[in-house]
């Protein structure tokens, strides 16, 4: 049974493998609750549940089947590509459904119109300029944290479904770049055909999303039956801090902490020094294992932004809203592996299993340097995000960059390869196009889906976040995540990056926490004196955290 909740808090329901379970109709109602669900993001899917991505990136990159080798796997001419022509026009996309697109992005769209063809129909559900997608002036595309312009990249996060097929055709001038995330549902769902128009409850709910994503923040409206937890903390120096409990079946729900580090660049060391683990009942290693700055969705500092399911705001609060489901108990640590004592308030939510607990995954978060790099030659342009085994969903990644020398450090397209796919069902356009801005914009931004909380003007530390919630990517057999790295670490060019998923209790997770040398003492500050290293922060974002969170789109 479905259970159904107001649109813009934490949600219980079951995504679409409940649905296909059920054989459920969808309503778009439903669809809309998904852009700040991150309670369903727990529930393992079905058969048949994919997501993927259609994208401008340059056709020469293939897989050869013949010698089982990638050709031209770093070719970048990623602004034009597509499937075909239609006449004059291009054909950016074609699924079968039943499905919905999640996300529309691009670099520079333009006057030429763009025709959305849903369901067999001769007419297109939506026929407008490219530009108008994204500029706000198209109704339903008007709720600035669904439709924003950030650093350069035009972002649309409005639901549009369809029950049997979706076909994308542009005309001349439509511009440069593009990508259209998508899911496709197990076959015996039943979702609506979009329509620009909608029904009074459906913008309703959508203003009604919309709402709860402009108010990303620690403090989220409580719950039945939830309890809330708080310690004053000392962390000495080489020791750890441990909150053990057996209360399950039950979710962490939330995690906050609030406490002064030093300012910078002395709290980049530090943040590194203290980790977060959580081990989920009878589990020998951790599932989740960070440095506490990089568990919390930055890097390099504490650099102050709002998002969705994690944040630091303005006045201290770390918080994470990341639900994370276990059996009988768990085992949460806070160790500090530097030489000083630390202390700090720590407050955590539990929550009752509202769900079928034996159809959740467990959260994991991961942190680590050049792990599980791939092995062909052919393949060395591509950076391992993650690697993992069993039934779950990718949900998102921080990416923290270090870039002495300056220069645009990110060309790289990102590569999901699902179930074992030779040939990814995600190929990008460029790493700053998956985070959602473009041109290697130093611009700072902050989204309830993604940000920028550090750039230097691309010169020294760059953080960057994306989180996939309705757009996550459901896996049954295993998961393959690569950004491709155009820039050698002798350069040097350095990355790391904590990656976040859910898999099923018996996954695999083949990342163990890393020693201290690993995680400091690889950027070498004095490298950047006199040459801009104090352009950082959130002061370029915007006049205060409203500005911030509500971008004007041109």
């Amino acid at each position: 049974m479905r259970v159904k909740i107001l649109v813009g808090l934490v949600g219980a329901w079951v995504w679409a493998g409940g649905a296909g379970v059920l054989g459920q109709t969808l309503s778009y109602l439903d669809l809309v609750q998904r852009l700040t669900d991150l309670e369903g993001l727990a529930v393992l899917p079905e058969p048949g549940e994919q997501c993927a991505q259609w994208s401008s990136y340059d056709r020469q990159s293939r897989y050869d089947d013949a010698t089982e080798k990638y050709v031209a796997w770093d070719a970048n001419g990623d602004g034009e590509g597509h499937l075909g022509q239609d006449g004059d026009r291009i054909v950016m996309a074609e699924m079968r459904g039943p499905g919905c697109i999640w996300r529309i992005w691009s670099a520079a769209p333009k006057e030429g119109h763009v025709r959305v063809y849903l369901d067999d129909a001769p007419e297109p559900a939506i026929d407008l300029p490219f530009r108008r997608y994204f500029d706000r002036t198209a109704e339903p595309f008007t709720q600035p944290a669904l439709v924003h312009t950030v650093a350069s990249g035009w972002n649309n996060y409005t639901p549009i479904p369809y029950q049997k097929s979706c076909r994308i055709v542009a005309d001349p001038g439509w511009g440069q770049y593009y990508q259209w995330v998508y899911s496709t549902f197990p076959p015996r769902v039943r979702l609506p055909t979009f329509r620009q128009t909608l029904e009074a409850a459906e913008r309703a709910a959508l203003e009604a999303a919309n709402r709860r994503l402009e108010v990303s923040g620690p403090f989220l409206p409580p719950t039945p039956g939830e309890q809330v937890e708080q310690r004053d903390l000392v962390i000495h120096a080489g020791a750890e801090c441990v909150i053990q409990r057996t209360t399950g079946p039950a979710a962490l729900r939330t995690l906050r902490l609030k406490f002064d580090p030093p300012v910078g660049p002395t709290d980049r060391q530090l943040l590194r020094e203290l980790t977060l683990q959580i081990r989920w009942d009878e589990e020998e290693a951790p599932s989740v294992w960070a440095p506490l700055g990089d568990f919390f969705g930055t890097a390099a500092g504490a650099n102050p932004y709002r998002s969705l399911p994690s944040g630091l705001t303005e006045d201290g609060w770390w918080y994470c809203h990341w639900y994370m489901p276990f059996t009988r108990k768990y085992d949460l640590r806070l160790v500090n592996q530097g030489r000083v004592d630390r202390r700090l308030h720590f407050e955590w939510v539990t929550a009752p299993i509202r769900g079928d607990l034996t159809r959740m995954g467990r959260f994991h978060a991961k942190w680590h340097r050049d792990a599980l790099l791939p092995k062909e030659p052919e393949r060395a342009i591509d950076w391992t995000l993650l690697r993992t085994e069993g039934t779950g969903r990718y949900v998102g990644v921080l990416l923290h960059v270090w870039n002495p020398r300056g220069g645009w450090w990110g060309e790289g397209d990102e590569k999901f390869h699902v179930d074992g796919e030779r040939f990814p069902s995600t190929f990008g356009t460029g790493s700053e196009d998956y985070f959602g801005y473009a041109w290697g914009d130093a611009t700072l931004f902050q989204n309830a889906y993604h940000s920028q909380t550090l750039a230097m003007d691309n010169r020294g530390h760059v953080s960057i976040n994306r989180w996939h919630v309705s757009d996550n990517v459901p896996f049954q057999r295993s998961f393959a995540a690569y950004l491709e790295k155009y820039l050698s670490n002798q350069r040097p060019t350095l990355y790391a990056c904590t990656v976040y998923w859910y898999v099923s209790p018996d996954g695999i997770d083949p990342y163990p926490p890393r020693p201290l040398d690993e995680r400091v003492g690889y950027w070498d500050e004095a490298q950047l004196q006199g040459r801009g290293a104090n352009v950082r922060r959130n002061e370029a974002i915007g006049a205060g955290p409203s500005a911030a969170l509500h971008p004007s789109a041109p």
